[in-house]
């Protein structure tokens, strides 16, 4: 195993006990990539096979009654479940640090405010990674190499408790990028959250016996990536599309807009401005492909390096964060 200290900056003090509440695949992977890194990772989740599955697999231990409090406790928990995990995780005093893992930030945030968590020590989380399969057994301690990883600190989070998360995601081998709440759940919306439910749109044409099945004979690799994500747990989207339904829905809106107009344009017999509408759509299409192939980092790449994050930050973070941050975290802090 490589040093606890091999991803962190010298400023970010040694991560070497992590408390991982939650045993699903974003937990259980937390705690393999935490493992591979010399840290210390105990394990809770309600339920007993999780917990087992995570454990046969080498993500750390059963947490035990008397443990030390953790560096930082991972909450990986679904969305609706996070406030009150925190509160009794902080009333139990399991760590120093508190995070979670979440797809939606400013619902959870406000709930956690509500239900009278310590807000000084939390920072809400969101490691841009996942599969369409779930559990445990579906974990890859490589799921967050290169991969961005949201930190959405609220004007209460300590600077402290923000270096502290950021150097665990960093052990991970994540990108750590610094957003509000609110831009964190739009942006996933446009990124994440639509996109799953236009797969399942599409894959729903073929869900019954005898739905498309002369079609599915001539199924290729373009029907079977744009449909992968549709194999997500329905239970656990339903909780997420709930936490950020209005985003979700605006886009959707504006796909809606497009996708009517294709379908006029389509209809309209031949000549006028038919196909004018419909090129316009593929044109965008073709920009905006361009535009993701270049934002996107794939997973399984190299570790990304650390960047020092600076030691003289402000008592709170501002309310407002900047909406477009630059590639590395320190710029960011040391302009806030």
């Amino acid at each position: 195993m490589t040093s606890t200290t091999s991803r962190t900056a010298p400023s970010v003090p040694a991560i070497r006990r992590v408390a991982v509440v939650g045993c699903g695949l974003i937990g259980t992977s937390v705690a393999l990539a935490l493992r591979a890194e010399g840290v210390r990772v105990t394990l809770s989740d309600h339920d007993p096979r999780s917990l087992s599955e995570a454990v046969s697999m080498g993500a750390g231990v059963v947490a035990e009654a008397g443990e030390p409090p953790a560096d930082v406790v991972v909450i990986a928990t679904p969305p609706s479940t996070v406030a009150e995990v925190l509160r009794e995780a902080q009333a139990r005093r399991l760590g120093a640090v508190y995070t979670d893992v979440a797809s939606t930030k400013a619902r959870i945030l406000e709930s956690a405010e509500a239900a009278g968590c310590e807000l000084r020590t939390y920072v809400p989380g969101h490691p841009m990674a996942g599969r369409e399969i779930s559990g445990a057994r579906a974990a890859r301690a490589d799921l967050f190499a290169g991969r961005k990883w949201a930190l959405c600190p609220g004007p209460a989070t300590s600077p402290a408790a923000t270096r502290a998360v950021a150097g665990l995601a960093r052990l991970c081998g994540a990108q750590v990028r610094l957003l509000p709440p609110d831009a964190h759940d739009r942006a996933v919306a446009a990124v994440s959250h639509a996109p799953l439910v236009l797969s399942a749109a599409l894959a729903a044409r073929f869900a019954y016996a005898g739905a498309g099945s002369e079609s599915l004979s001539l199924t290729g690799r373009g029907l079977y990536e744009v449909t992968r994500i549709a194999g997500s747990p329905p239970g656990l989207w339903i909780d997420i599309l709930e936490h950020n339904a209005e985003a979700v829905a605006d886009l959707l809106e504006e796909v809606v807009d497009d996708l009517t107009a294709v379908r006029a344009a389509l209809r309209q017999p031949d000549g006028g401005g038919r196909w004018g509408v419909v090129a316009d759509l593929l044109v965008r299409g073709n920009l905006g492909r361009e535009r993701v192939v270049d934002s996107y980092a794939p997973g399984g790449g190299e570790p990304v390096p650390a960047h020092p994050l600076p030691e003289t930050l402000p008592e709170t973070l501002p309310e407002t964060l900047p909406e477009t941050l630059p590639e590395t975290l320190p710029e960011t802090l040391e302009a806030a």
